[in-house]
């Protein structure tokens, strides 16, 4: 454990270290990719409308509040009643390749620079969840979350939600600059395979219910 934790991000120059990773890697992949953004960026404009980027908040390290950002995917289509729409009858073709290629995400890389968040860690889920968790899965936001993480690599939607907060227990547990270089060149090839894009059944993941024992 004592070696382990030498190379890990558990300590003060390890975290120093993974937050100098993240603005070089963030800032590196926005620079890269801004010809893509902003044709993503139009290509959202014109098929979907306004606003480009979805905004919502979610629980980030200490499961303190953030805007996360990510392209919109989902048009806004609502019934008789003015009630939104179920998630696959708002998703579009043009927002299911958004997700399959995760271009959506990309956005995130501005949270990443600003420091919600961090190139790798367990994904950002919903504020309504918090309450939900156990005392166990809520370990997974003593880390900054990520745009990918070890759940990412691991069936990404395609798992369980116990499987996905094991994952994430787990990266916590054992975090270090390796470990994240590791899930970061595997999270590139699962995309280009395009695995896990979503949960059997379902548009996008399904809604996560309390695994509290009454």
């Amino acid at each position: 454990m004592t070696a382990q934790r030498k190379t890990s991000y558990s300590n003060t120059l390890g975290l120093l270290v993974k937050r100098v990773v993240d603005l070089i890697g963030a800032t590196a992949a926005l620079v890269i990719l801004a010809p893509l953004l902003s044709i993503v960026a139009l290509l959202v404009r014109i098929v979907l409308g306004s606003p480009v980027l979805f905004q919502q908040i979610r629980p980030g390290y200490k499961a303190q509040p953030f805007t996360c950002l990510k392209f919109r995917t989902m048009a806004d289509k609502r019934d008789q009643t003015g009630e939104s729409l179920s998630d696959a009858e708002r998703l579009t073709w043009f927002g299911r390749f958004l997700r399959s290629t995760s271009v959506d995400e990309l956005p995130e890389l501005i949270n990443v620079i600003v420091g919600d968040m961090s190139l790798v860690g367990p994904r950002p889920l919903l504020m309504r969840y918090l309450d939900r968790y156990t005392p166990e899965q809520m370990g997974r936001h003593d880390v900054k979350p990520g745009i990918t993480g070890w759940a990412q690599i691991n069936g990404r939607n395609a798992a369980s939600w116990e499987q996905k907060f094991a994952h994430d227990l787990w990266y916590v547990e054992n975090r270090s600059f390796w470990l994240d270089l590791k899930i970061l060149v595997l999270t590139l090839w699962k995309t280009l395979k395009r695995e896990g894009i979503s949960n059997s059944g379902h548009a996008t993941m399904p809604e996560f219910f309390s695994s509290k024992q009454p």
